[in-house]
């Protein structure tokens, strides 16, 4: 056992895909009056299939949770920082958003996708030279947040002098995402924690390995529904993207290929990737199992646009199952 289960924290997905800007915010609001420890919000240009039908700008959202909620932590899982945008930008923004949301803000970043990338028209790298640009892009967001002038001229990203004026008073965790060995060399030697999907137990044992140490932040994802075949639909219909593998994910450029990726999962077979249904075993097991591996921060990630019937859910029955398994 890498962590105490007792320790684990419980947040809920606001899934920028699935959900408008304000919707996102409604819900950071309402995770907070259910007791969610925190909320992890994903960072998009693109949803990965059409009919999850969204993608507002995460930086303005932010702005609208941390003026709307007081105790809740809030997360970025995860911004590619090397493409869409230039590391100096996400500097500038992820600084802002540590200030709206003093001591409650822990930023992820990863090596992105095309999917939300190549939008700008530039080459999409592979992936080795995706882990190099990260790895200057942190460096490039960290000499900023010092709150000196940088000019730095690097490889892959120039800054010429160029100060953050407004910063957190404490430093917000730095948090990589990393599958395979590669990834997490870099996220133990230049991270403060490590974000990763599922239960984590590779990925985890690959960074410890690595050296890493920090929080864990780690996502999963199901549909329930007293329903069992409307939940089965509802999952292929929205979430179907789940079963397209690793480096294909990174590489697919529009919703539309995530689509046709995608297109032999429907309602009879989803279940072999994601949990369906009323029973919450495979959610408080998978919990349980996460936090067994190390994993302190566990986000559930709840698929549909109407997450009312779930959260009332949730505060009658599965909350208190899912922290009794913990204890």
């Amino acid at each position: 056992m890498h962590a105490r289960m007792a320790t684990t924290k419980i947040g809920l997905t606001l899934s920028s895909e699935e959900h408008g800007p304000a919707d996102l915010v409604d819900l950071a609001v309402e995770a907070e009056a259910r007791g969610f420890d925190f909320v992890s919000v994903s960072d998009h240009f693109h949803p990965w299939l059409t009919a999850q039908g969204h993608s507002p700008f995460v930086w303005g959202v932010l702005g609208a949770i941390a003026a709307r909620t007081e105790r809740i932590e809030v997360g970025v899982g995860v911004t590619c920082p090397i493409l869409r945008m230039h590391p100096a930008i996400v500097a500038h923004a992820a600084a802002t958003a540590g200030c709206l949301l003093e001591g409650r803000f822990t930023f992820g970043v990863g090596t992105g996708e095309a999917l939300n990338e190549h939008v700008t028209g530039e080459r999409w790298p592979p992936a080795d030279l995706r882990l190099e640009m990260l790895e200057e892009a942190i460096e490039v967001m960290r000499d900023l947040w010092t709150g000196e002038s940088v000019t730095r001229r690097g490889t892959h990203f120039t800054v010429e002098n160029a100060t953050l004026h407004d910063l957190p008073t404490e430093p917000f965790p730095l948090v990589v995402s990393a599958f395979g060995p590669a990834a997490a060399r870099l996220a133990a030697e230049k991270g403060d924690g490590l974000w990763t999907t599922g239960t984590g137990e590779d990925a985890v044992q690959e960074w410890h390995d690595a050296g890493g140490s920090g929080p864990v932040w780690s996502q999963l994802t199901f549909r329930w529904d007293p329903d069992e075949r409307a939940a089965r639909e509802r999952a292929a219909e929205l979430w179907a993207n789940t079963a397209v593998p690793g480096q294909l994910s990174q590489d697919l450029p529009t919703s539309l290929h995530f689509e046709q990726g995608s297109a032999h999962v429907d309602a009879d077979n989803i279940a072999e990737h994601t949990p369906c249904g009323p029973d919450p075993e495979p959610i408080i097991e998978a919990v349980a199992s996460a936090a067994q591996a190390g994993v302190d921060h566990v986000y559930l990630h709840q698929i549909g646009h109407d997450l009312g019937p779930f959260l009332d859910y949730w505060t009658d029955s599965l909350a208190e199952q899912v922290r009794g398994a913990l204890r």
